[in-house]
């Protein structure tokens, strides 16, 4: 069925107020301009109710891709059998290359770099349109910014089940009439302004987010049959553009106590005629309620969610991601020469060869016919990307010298830390030191109870052995290193060591171990914080950080909570 009756004319009938109804119609705007609203962000998961939104879209012929395709298979480039079949150079279209509706499936996984494409592909191709397929399953996943700030329509199916749903066909007879008379519908400032100061008001920071808007009120009055924007289109333009955007509920206006301004005389035929002329006008403040009353209970704050994730994915528990001929996720590949654990790639060494085949044959007329030349420079090796975990190595000071007050507030820091290292998937590991002795109270674990019950038991006073600590937080980190880890360290200390590696009560010589063990840890490029904890900050830890190649912050009076964040910015968490 059609969301809404063929009825031509002003007076064809408004959608209802149904959800599902809201389903059809925006399907209809995409199907009516889909250069102007650039495509659909669908959320929901595969499933009975997903496939009757897709099958309305099948008119369109929309042509799929998934998030790890080729980037040759996007952008066209050299088609290797036609090349080595016909002997000349063969070259084939990519997907980004034709007008028409994409679809991504899984875009909750798109990469960045696929993101940016198809965000660059939209914005110089005017034909293009892209339908989204987010499948996000957990909080904080969602549409990667730059797709989501291009695609005007927003639809959430998870909350329709198949009883609450029910089939949808695009009239396309109808919708051919609708696009004919988008052209004959005036843009007006007036609509766009409106449209900025609702955007505004549901703080939305996006500029392409009110022209997305005034494209689908465009549109809405395509489909209605009408020559000029009206109230309706406004509306159902920020239900479906602006309210997935909102970031922040309206704030209370204050009262407005100027006084409305004089009507004119009603015996003045010219000034109503002006009046009669003017585009009604919609209160902003419905329109924002509009928006509001079309999300799905706890869709806004799913969606702020998401975003805050994708902000910080840059943070996450990933380590240092290396480069490997063995294992990993594949990318490009090099020129090189097999061996050594290296695996030729046949399709892009064909590649590579297959231009050059026309000119080797005439260099060389005795080659036998079929035979492809290769020449050493074509070999290309396959790599292959191996993300590194990363394990956060805290090194914390209980001596004496560390008062009873900071050490609670530096077991506090940590704690947090520890939370924030669990939920973010890294690696933790907890040095302590106090007496004569440091220790690795904790090897590298994701357990965040047992983290906390160390660091709950650790006691407090005697000496302070620093260099006796750094040596084993350098051991431990050698020691993830080569495991395959990215180690990185985080001392909090007052820095006034007094016990030296060979345990004598020496501040001289605890003072020289712990600068060529500072030494040593900058060697081996280990990235290192140091968070001074004493009161009165020295000069001694200030030049031991230098050595170490550390970042050195003093926070004497922080409690545990301004500590936690500064240590977690630091370390880029």
């Amino acid at each position: 069925m059609t969301p809404f009756d063929d009825t031509s004319g002003p007076n064809r009938p408004t959608p209802p107020p149904d959800p599902w109804a809201q389903v059809g119609l925006a399907l209809v705007l995409l199907a009516v301009d889909p250069a102007g609203l650039r495509g659909l962000w669908l959320r929901g998961r595969a499933g009975p109710v997903r496939d009757r939104v897709l099958a309305a879209l099948a008119p369109l012929a929309p042509r799929k891709l998934h998030p790890f395709m080729a980037e040759d298979a996007l952008s066209g480039g050299l088609d290797l059998s036609a090349t080595l079949a016909l002997n000349t150079l063969q070259r084939h279209e990519g997907l980004l290359n034709r007008d028409g509706v994409l679809t991504l499936t899984m875009a909750e996984r798109c990469p960045p770099g696929l993101s940016v494409r198809l965000g660059q592909a939209l914005d110089a191709r005017p034909g293009l349109a892209l339908v989204a397929l987010d499948e996000a399953a957990e909080e904080g996943e969602g549409l990667p910014q730059a797709l989501s700030d291009r695609l005007a329509l927003f639809l959430d199916i998870d909350a329709f089940g198949w009883s609450g749903s029910t089939d949808l066909a695009l009239d396309m007879p109808c919708i051919a009439k609708a696009r004919a008379r988008l052209a004959t519908i005036p843009l007006t400032a007036e609509a766009l302004e409106q449209l900025t100061r609702v955007a505004h008001g549901l703080a939305i920071d996006s500029l392409r987010a009110p022209w997305l808007a005034l494209m689908a009120a465009r549109a809405h009055a395509a489909w209605r049959g009408v020559t000029e924007l009206s109230e309706d289109d406004l509306r159902v333009a920020v239900e479906l553009v602006l309210a997935q955007r909102a970031r922040a509920l309206p704030q209370e206006a204050p009262p407005d106590d100027t006084p409305p301004p004089p009507e004119p005389p009603e015996d003045d035929p010219e000034e109503g005629r002006d009046r009669d002329s003017q585009e009604p006008q919609i209160p902003d403040d419905l329109l924002i309620d509009a928006a509001f009353s079309a999300l799905p209970p706890g869709l806004l704050a799913r969606l702020q969610a998401a975003k805050a994730a994708r902000a910080g994915a840059g943070n996450s528990g990933a380590g240092a991601r290396r480069k490997s001929l063995a294992r990993g996720r594949p990318i490009p590949s090099r020129p090189g020469k097999p061996g050594s654990g290296a695996r030729v790639d046949v399709i892009a060494t064909l590649r590579q060869a297959a231009p050059w085949q026309a000119v080797r044959r005439s260099a060389r007329p005795d080659a036998q016919p079929g035979r492809l030349l290769l020449m050493p420079d074509d070999i290309r090796i396959k790599r292959y990307q191996d993300p590194t975990d990363r394990v956060l190595i805290f090194v914390v000071d209980a001596s004496g010298s560390a008062a009873v007050a900071r050490l609670a507030e530096a077991k506090g820091a940590v704690e947090i830390m520890l939370a924030e290292a669990y939920s973010a998937r890294d690696h933790v590991a907890l040095v302590t030191f106090r007496g004569e002795t440091a220790e690795l109270a904790l090897p590298p674990t994701r357990s965040l109870v047992q983290a906390k019950r160390r660091l709950a038991g650790l006691p407090g006073g005697g000496a302070t052995p620093l260099a006796g600590a750094m040596q084993v937080a350098l051991n431990a980190a050698l020691q993830a290193r080569a495991r395959g880890m990215s180690p990185t360290l985080a001392f909090l200390t007052d820095g006034r060591g007094n016990i030296a590696l060979d345990g004598s009560a020496n501040r001289a010589q605890a003072g020289e171990d712990a600068t060529t063990l500072a030494r040593a840890i900058a060697a081996r490029a280990i990235p290192s914080l140091v968070i001074d904890t004493s009161l009165r900050p020295k000069p001694l830890l200030s030049e031991l950080s230098a050595a170490m190649g550390a970042t050195r912050i003093a926070l004497p009076r922080a409690d545990a909570r301004a500590m936690a964040q500064t240590l977690g910015a630091a370390l880029g968490g």
